[in-house]
């Protein structure tokens, strides 16, 4: 996949960070971030099934009865 490139403005305290982190990780600070960012998708992506799951369960009789076939 091809690479854009991104750029963000943070407080030193967190670049900093950013870097020591990375760094204990054996990785590029771009790379940190971009594992974060994708860990980050991953979960919204996981809240949301499971919140539609409960939806889903929680109004099943209302849907059995409006599509009853």
């Amino acid at each position: 996949m091809a690479k854009t490139q991104l750029n963000v403005r943070v407080d030193e305290a967190t670049a900093e960070a950013a870097r020591e982190r990375a760094l204990q990780r054996g990785m590029s600070v771009n790379r940190y971030i971009e594992e974060l960012v994708n860990q980050d998708a991953g979960e919204v992506g996981h809240t949301f099934v499971e919140a539609a799951a409960d939806f889903m369960k929680q109004y099943e009789s209302v849907f059995a009865e409006e599509f009853a076939t």
